[in-house]
């Protein structure tokens, strides 16, 4: 019998796929990643706290030329209700120069209610009404308005600094008047209750 030669059909290569990237040649674009916020400009951001504290001090020094006028109904002592009569006076002044800042920004006078100034009068108005017309109401009436000038004073300072950080020289100028004003304020009440009402309260 006849041997049969299978002859074996060869394999023709595999085209390679033109359009096929090759693995290693293959870069993966990396994706620029999101950034965090580029941090506000720090000028901005004490200009806002700024002018967020001037409203503060604007309600503050309004609300207390309301105040005053019963605190001095209230005293007794000639001398110190000499000293609240002058201050009354003395905050309305206040007042203008912080229009006078207002203004000096480009901003409008606005007022935002100062709860720490509210609580400071709202404890001096309990002193008034829980004590009788005499030496004990008068230290009273001194204590609740040092606290009051020590807040003022605090403020002022603080304002004055960041005013002059921020270049505002109007608003430096105008703040510092009024800081010497209600320290030489403070000073005077000291002075009455040391030499006047701690010795009759006692």
């Amino acid at each position: 019998m006849a041997t049969k030669t299978v002859t074996a059909k060869k394999t023709a290569p595999a085209k390679k796929d033109a359009s096929a990237k090759k693995s290693t040649t293959t870069k993966k674009t990396t994706s620029k990643s999101s950034k965090a916020p580029a941090k506000q400009d720090a000028a901005t951001d004490l200009k806002d706290f700024f002018e967020d504290a001037l409203k503060d001090i604007y309600w503050a020094e309004k609300a207390l030329t309301k105040a005053l006028p019963k605190m001095e109904k209230n005293a007794t002592h000639p001398e110190l209700k000499k000293a609240i009569a002058t201050h009354l006076e003395e905050t309305s002044v206040h007042v203008k120069r912080l229009e006078e800042c207002f203004k000096s920004l480009g901003l409008k006078p606005e007022a935002k209610k100062c709860d720490a100034m509210q609580g400071l009068l709202d404890e001096g108005k309990s002193i008034m009404e829980e004590t009788k017309p005499g030496a004990i109401r008068d230290v009273g009436i001194i204590a609740a308005s040092q606290k009051v000038e020590h807040y003022e004073i605090a403020t002022y300072g603080s304002l004055a600094a960041y005013a002059k950080v921020l270049k505002e020289k109007t608003c430096l100028n105008n703040f510092l008047t009024t800081l010497k004003e209600e320290k030489n304020c403070d000073a005077l009440l000291s002075k009455i209750a040391d030499t006047a009402l701690n010795t009759k309260a006692k």
